[in-house]
């Protein structure tokens, strides 16, 4: 007989992805097969990446799987011996079904386990400006739903009572009912001017905060053509945003940034972008591939005692050396007698990562300048030294030129390849016809290259009125000559100052 699988009620948080507990995590890792509603951010399914995923709906006014149906495939899998994930927007018992869920679960004898997730409440209040509860401004807090279960005769909702009876006021699910439930308040004893806020999308970049009245939040709402999902709070605390705003303020807020850089990579400037406020849109315009031919890089790597420098230029040249490397049967003991050069500090981080350490990394992160500091390194007479200089197959010559042209040889063998791919112009032009992006970010000659040719001379005009922003002099280059506008260039070819470089246009833009 099978062993029945165990399905976990997991609450996803309140929208942004990092808002999700270490345990909900855990759970969706070994998940077989994860049932998701409509408001769980798509990051938050990154973490079940092997499971099989399937999309429930379970939104308000939109078409979605009858609760039966749910409840049936929880059922079926788990009997199938399955780990089953019950992925739900903010908690999984606060205003949503998943008390049903478990009684159901229990009544059919299948295990479950609960795990909570942070409420929409906490995150409206924390990322929209305000407490729910303070000293000075309120010591009580009530939640109720504007949406409640048509099986109901009529409402449960005693608004004699809820309209004054705690100082804040949570509405769920009231945006369609917003001008009648503030009458209701009104009529019932709250004064019209006490503070009222509708707070969209809490917690994401494309969040929205109206603070108005209870008289006038309704038409407020509807002149600023407030959606959904959001929250209505009524309640003194409100007062307090002004001190005690933070996300919207951040320097990137609401920006819609578009990352081209390969998939592993993504993740470091996106996670950069969104700690400042963005939307980062992860869309890889090239992939990184093995060379074409692997034999002059093994051969060199077998030879690597006999090399006076090794020169990286970036991050996927460390990786693809140190992956060869292992494949000829060496590791990082093969490097005993050579000197190793970084092009800037991500690269010499991912030496480190290695075991290995730069002896050289130049004051500015370029080819030039690494070329020119490792000159200095070398006696007048380098002839006796020799330089080996992985690097993508079709890059550039700069290095290897300058050097050479100070009598120090250098064997340039190819350690990887970049791909353009061909399966995204499609989303790239979707993302730009629809306003879906308002900047753009090129990390190398590479991605501005795959971003003119997935556009197509035609398609390069959209790019016109929106933020190109470029990690340096080389991108800029590959951008401009295939017609590409750059609105800023990083100070410095790091990751870092490519963000500060679009937060000082946004700060100048702004002024």
């Amino acid at each position: 007989m099978t062993k029945l699988g165990t399905v976990y009620l997991l609450g996803a948080g309140p929208g942004d992805p990092e808002l999700v507990t270490v345990r909900a995590v855990r759970r969706l890792s070994t998940a077989d097969v994860v049932l998701f509603d409509a408001l769980v951010h798509p990051e938050v399914l990154h973490h079940c990446p092997g499971a099989e995923k399937v999309f429930v709906g379970k939104r308000a006014g939109r078409v979605s799987e009858r609760q039966d149906e749910i409840n049936r495939r929880m059922a079926i899998e788990a009997r199938r011996g399955r780990q089953v994930v019950r992925l739900k927007g903010g908690d999984p018992y606060l205003f949503g079904r998943g008390s049903e869920e478990a009684e159901f679960l229990a009544q059919e004898g299948i295990p479950f386990e609960v795990v909570p997730g942070i409420p929409s409440p906490l995150a409206a209040a924390a990322y929209g400006g305000f407490s729910l509860t303070h000293r000075d401004k309120g010591s009580s807090v009530v939640y109720l739903t504007a949406t409640e279960s048509p099986a109901k005769d009529r409402t449960s909702h005693d608004w004699s009572k809820l309209a004054t009876c705690s100082d804040a006021l949570v509405i769920f699910m009231g945006m369609r009912k917003l001008g009648s439930l503030m009458e209701l308040l009104t009529e019932h004893g709250r004064s019209p001017d006490t503070p009222a806020a509708v707070i969209q999308d809490a917690s994401l970049p494309t969040q929205r905060v109206l603070v108005a009245t209870v008289g006038t939040i309704a038409q407020r709402a509807r002149e600023a053509k407030m959606g959904t999902p959001a929250l209505t709070v009524v309640g003194s605390i409100l007062e307090l945003r002004p001190h005690l705003r933070w996300f919207d303020t951040l320097p990137l807020f609401g920006r819609r940034i578009l990352v081209t850089r390969p998939a592993q990579q993504a993740s470091e400037l996106s996670q950069m972008l969104r700690d400042r406020g963005a939307h980062a849109v992860e869309l890889p315009l090239i992939r990184i591939a093995p060379p074409a031919d692997p034999a002059p890089l093994h051969k060199a790597l077998r030879a690597l005692d006999k090399y006076t420098w090794v020169v990286f230029t970036s991050p996927n040249a460390v990786s693809a050396v140190l992956s060869e490397l292992h494949a000829v049967g060496e590791d990082a003991r093969a490097f005993a007698k050579a000197k190793v050069c970084a092009v800037g500090p991500r690269t010499r981080l991912s030496l480190e990562a290695h075991g290995l350490r730069a002896d050289l990394v130049p004051r500015e992160y370029h080819a030039e300048a690494l070329a020119d500091a490792l000159i200095q390194e070398l006696p007048a007479d380098a002839s006796d030294a020799r330089v080996l200089f992985p690097r993508a197959e079709a890059g550039r010559n700069e290095i290897p030129e300058r050097l050479e042209g100070h009598g120090i040889p250098v064997d340039v063998v190819p350690a990887y390849r970049t791909e353009r791919r061909t399966d995204v112009a499609d989303q790239l032009h979707e993302l730009l016809d629809h306003g879906e992006i308002d900047s753009v970010t090129l990390t190398s000659a590479s991605a501005a290259n795959a971003l003119a040719d997935a556009l197509g001379t035609d398609g390069v005009a959209k790019l016109e009125g929106l933020t190109v922003a470029s990690i340096g002099p080389m991108t800029t280059r590959g951008a401009e000559s295939r017609g590409i506008a750059v609105s800023v260039q990083a100070a410095s070819s790091t990751m870092d100052h490519l963000v500060n470089a679009l937060i000082d246009l946004a700060d100048r833009t702004h002024d």
